[in-house]
């Protein structure tokens, strides 16, 4: 059978280990699904482009393998460039590959005759058009190749409608991995004189870490040093729950009185305080080392005192083996004082955590659902404080078991990345974690956790208000706007006419059993447990 240039790009995508397209129906494309059914490779359609990029964004950050989106022309792509924002600021390595209007028709106003590419400059790492049927092939090589650079990121490759339909040879696609980055051996010198040097170093590790498949270097290497650990994003699990190093619960203290901050894989953005750290009760501002998977990714807006570039697990053990050249020696007493202050903080937890009270606390539903949360439990948030408790009091038991929407900050993310998740661990619990205002974004892609046979346990934090604004308005103005919800509004309910199931929680001693019967129903299902307006999240950083 003679390939179209559908075939061909759905080939190359399965050289490249892509098992799903995400998608949601278009014209466009056609060639692209009939190229999924020749080849073999599912197809996911869901109920809105958003949807389709986020799900194939978590895709790529469970299972480190590039994801699929494929969008039809127009308000198909349109509705996708929040999901593509996502996955740069994520460094998610996702192709997007796009229908256009026919090229025969170009400039005469074709249905969604629209130049696709300027719209995602700013937000992947190449956006372009395939330039004919003939190198399809090689355009979509091109796309994968450059989505997995390090850094990683999205690329978006959109075609003319007329090319897909024509014929295309047949490509041998060759997907060697690219060559790892060696890291400069005098910068990881100079950054163990540093640690050498340190009486209270401490390390953060985060999603690039997992990504970058240096999980064991770098437990290895704190373990090894005794470097107390705070996760940041999917950095979470690295150190599993209850690791003696882990301080999470201690990052306060630990960020407040560090001399020297290592940061691995993540920027040093708003949610650590822009790399200052220290400072506090007259002690110097900590010193901070910056360890990335590229050069571009090192930190431009604040004084280093030491950075390094290159894949992260030959850059941990090369820093290993510069910190024993330099006889680095665990610093016990700091190790022990952060870790025996999380141990107090998680003490003082437990009340709140299995709180009585009326309306319910949010914490008391966190206490209730750690109790019920496998050790492969796939934990996905998808809101603003309600979410904001979950990365504090749910501590992932594995690397790559913890999704969020990121640096981003952008709601509605939840469906699309539990459609993933359902996919890539299919023997895992998956629970979504929804704020009421983040239901509103994506809660019609139910039907397609029920159309394609994928049960999700949803659990709502329904407060009847936009918390994340309503309170800081009230704080600055002393009043609020644009900030209300509906009260205990029945998103279960929403979630079982689409064929899930669901029920509205009010007293706290309905959850525990609530939640066993969503973990046992085999279904997509609603939690929906309204809590108290009045609890605002104690957050010290609004992000700006």
């Amino acid at each position: 059978m003679s390939k179209h240039a559908g075939d061909v790009a759905v080939g190359v995508s399965k050289a490249y280990g892509v098992e799903t397209m995400f998608t949601l129906s278009g014209g466009h494309v056609f060639p692209l699904y009939d190229g999924a059914v020749h080849e073999d490779m599912r197809i996911l359609d869901v109920r809105h482009e958003q949807s389709a990029v986020f799900a194939a964004e978590a895709t790529a950050r469970l299972t480190r393998k590039p994801g699929l989106a494929v969008l039809t022309a127009g308000p198909g792509i349109t509705n996708g460039v929040s999901g593509v924002a996502t996955a740069h600021f994520n460094g998610s390595p996702v192709v997007i590959l796009g229908g256009r209007a026919p090229q025969s028709r170009w400039g005469s106003g074709a249905l969604q005759e629209m130049d696709h590419p300027p719209l995602f400059d700013s937000i992947t790492k190449l956006a372009f058009t395939g330039s004919g049927a003939d190198s399809i092939g090689q355009d979509v090589e091109m796309a994968f190749r450059t989505a997995l650079a390090p850094h990683r990121g999205p690329v978006f490759l959109d075609f003319y409608m007329d090319h897909l339909f024509a014929p295309s040879p047949s490509v041998e696609t060759e997907t060697l991995a690219p060559s790892p980055l060696e890291p400069d051996t005098d910068h990881l010198a100079a950054i163990a004189a540093l640690i050498a040097e340190a009486e209270r170093p401490m390390l953060v590790v985060g999603s690039d870490v997992w990504m970058d498949r240096a999980e064991e270097a770098a437990r290895d290497f704190a373990e090894e040093f005794r470097l107390p650990v705070v996760p940041n994003g999917q950095g979470r699990g690295i150190l599993p729950s209850g690791h003696e190093l882990l301080v999470t619960r201690a990052r306060g203290l630990a960020f407040s009185q560090a001399d020297l901050v290592i940061v691995a894989g993540t920027p040093l953005d708003f949610r650590l305080n822009y790399g200052w750290f220290g400072g506090k009760q007259g002690a110097p501002l900590a010193r901070v080392v910056h360890l990335a998977d590229a050069p571009s990714q090192l930190a431009t807006h604040t004084g280093l005192s030491g950075s390094a570039a290159g894949d992260l697990s030959l850059l941990f053990w090369g820093l290993a083996a510069a910190c024993r050249t330099a006889s680095v020696k665990p610093r016990d007493e700091w190790t022990t004082k952060l870790a025996e202050a999380a141990k107090a903080a998680i003490a003082e937890d437990a009340e709140l955590l299995a709180s009585d009270s009326d309306p319910i606390h949010p914490m008391r539903i966190y206490g209730e659902l750690n109790r019920q949360l496998a050790d492969d439990a796939v934990v996905i948030g998808d809101g603003g404080d309600f979410v904001s408790y979950a990365g504090k009091y749910v501590e992932p038991k594995r690397p790559g078991h913890w999704l969020d929407p990121g640096p981003y900050g952008c709601l509605g993310t939840g469906l699309g990345y539990s459609i993933a998740a359902r996919l890539a661990r299919p023997s895992s619990q998956v629970v979504l974690l929804l704020g009421d205002g983040a239901a509103g974004f994506s809660l019609m892609d139910v039907d397609t956790l029920v159309r394609h046979k994928l049960p999700v346990v949803m659990i709502c934090g329904n407060n009847g208000m936009w918390g994340l604004e309503k309170h800081p308005m009230q704080m600055l103005y002393g009043y609020d706007v644009a900030a209300d919800l509906q009260p205990q509004c029945r998103y279960d309910q929403v979630v079982t006419a689409l064929g899930g199931g669901g029920e509205l929680v009010t007293k706290p001693s309905e959850i525990g059993p609530a939640l066993q019967r969503a973990f046992d129903s085999g279904v997509p299902y609603m939690v929906n447990i309204a809590t108290d307006p009045e609890i605002a999240y104690p957050r010290n950083t609004t992000g700006v």
